[in-house]
């Protein structure tokens, strides 16, 4: 490939990839789900040819498309889930969503750099193993908070 190929094949599959995981969350069909989930993995094994891992991009189709998603279609397809349309409010879970999402987006600035936050303070001596583990800490306990309240 020209470069340039490589670069618009990086751009289209990245960006199927994007839409389909989207797609597998948001789909109300749950067989059009699993399917949606195929196509993220084949966009992600040719995001892999183009790294030039041929063989996991192989290993990955065979054991995830291969295995993994047809199972998921054959049980989802096997309970005979009823189509029901969820009248579930998304706007009663965007504040709980927006506060974990911020508090996501602040740790990983703190993992990247301590510059970008200057505030702070924090010390060099911290390592970016430290802080990404506190942080995930952080979102665990939070959630355990919201989940037993």
């Amino acid at each position: 490939f020209v470069h340039g190929g490589e670069t618009s094949l990086f751009y289209l599959f990245s960006t199927l990839t994007i839409l389909s995981g989207i797609m597998v969350i948001r789909s109300k069909n749950p067989v059009h789900s699993v399917l949606f989930l195929i196509l993220v993995f084949c966009n992600v094994s040719g995001l892999l040819i183009l790294l030039g891992l041929d063989f996991f991009a192989m290993v990955f189709l065979v054991v995830y498309v291969g295995a993994i998603a047809v199972l998921f279609l054959f049980v989802v397809m096997m309970l005979n889930i009823k189509l029901v349309e969820i009248n579930e409010n998304i706007l009663r879970y965007l504040p709980i969503g927006g506060l974990i999402g911020l508090i996501f987006l602040f740790e990983i600035f703190l993992i990247i750099d301590s510059d970008l936050i200057p505030i702070l303070g924090f010390p060099k001596a911290l390592s970016a193993d430290f802080l990404l583990s506190s942080g995930l800490f952080n979102i665990f306990l939070t959630l355990l908070f919201f989940v037993k309240s």
